[in-house]
């Protein structure tokens, strides 16, 4: 018998039952605290991590999520171009309040609030991704065109 998950992770095992989803929330014994890590893990790529990346929409104070390949950095200047933001920096504190998880451990989706979201369209040259379920060693294998159904997010390009 499987242990229970812990209440961040449950929250997004909820989240995805409730939009009738079969994905299954694994918890681990190992970090996944990293895109590397979390690679390691699960023995996929470093591309096929969905990493979630909190940013602040500086003209309102709202967050906005970006999910990066964890092969990739982000380029912020992209994002601001071709949405007509300004984004900042956000801090753990920031996040936790806004969104709900600890820095770490955000996943894409099950916010405590509807979030602006852009998606990296290198995410979509695979079959499966993998993305943060809640805590810093919890994962959930998915595909990216469910990762946009789910989040509602924008594909742009977000790469440096």
């Amino acid at each position: 018998m499987s242990e229970p998950l812990r209440a961040s992770s449950q929250r997004v095992q909820e989240f995805l039952n409730g939009k009738g989803y079969d994905f299954t929330v694994r918890e681990l014994a190992s970090s996944t605290r990293t895109a590397q890590e979390a690679a390691d893990s699960v023995g996929c790529s470093i591309a096929q991590i969905a990493k979630s990346i909190i940013f602040r929409n500086k003209a309102d104070n709202t967050p906005v999520l970006v999910v990066a390949s964890g092969a990739n950095r982000v380029n912020t200047r992209k994002i601001e171009q071709a949405a007509g933001i300004k984004l900042g920096k956000a801090d753990a504190d920031f996040v936790r309040a806004e969104i709900g998880y600890a820095i770490g451990g955000v996943p894409p989706i099950a916010h405590i609030q509807k979030v602006t979201t852009f998606l990296d369209p290198d995410l979509q040259q695979h079959e499966v991704i993998w993305a943060a379920a809640g805590t810093p060693n919890s994962l959930f294998e998915l595909k990216p065109a469910d990762l946009a159904l789910l989040t509602e997010g924008q594909w742009i390009d977000i790469a440096e």
